[in-house]
């Protein structure tokens, strides 16, 4: 058997963001001594500062997108109750009913293709500024 089979696995890590106000504690390697500690600290700072910046793109992005669809909604809201719309019958149900009933799906699903999108595409960003190649399209 080969030596990277022998060994056992690392157990799992849960990454989370830090919460709001709560300090970092990292833990301090045994290479990080005098001046050239904060030459190695360099790149975890500009690490999260990425980081803080995709979760910021992130949270911009669902917060459009909310506010999109439910824009979207009271517009459809005002659309069933139209006059017109209430008179109309369609198989002895009032069409602004019908309205309410099967118009909030293309908006929802056009939403959600957006947001994909666009976070697909600042996860893109984020990765091509850190250099890191993952094929299987997570963020390291």
């Amino acid at each position: 058997m080969s030596e990277s089979t022998d060994s056992p696995r690392p157990p799992r890590v849960r990454v989370t963001a830090p919460r709001p106000g709560e300090a970092l504690d990292l833990p301090a390697r045994d290479d990080e001594r005098g001046p050239a500690a904060t030459a190695s600290r360099a790149p975890a700072d500009a690490e999260r500062l990425l980081v803080r910046s995709l979760m910021r793109s992130q949270l911009r992005v669902a917060i459009v997108s909310a506010l999109g669809f439910v824009l979207a909604l009271a517009a459809i809201g005002v659309l069933a109750a139209l006059p017109a719309l209430q008179a109309t019958l369609i198989a002895g149900v009032p069409a602004g009913w019908l309205v309410l009933g099967f118009a909030a799906f293309p908006p929802l699903v056009a939403v959600a293709g957006i947001a994909t999108l666009a976070a697909n595409r600042t996860e893109a960003q984020y990765r091509e500024l850190t250099g890191a190649d993952d094929p299987e399209g997570g963020i390291p």
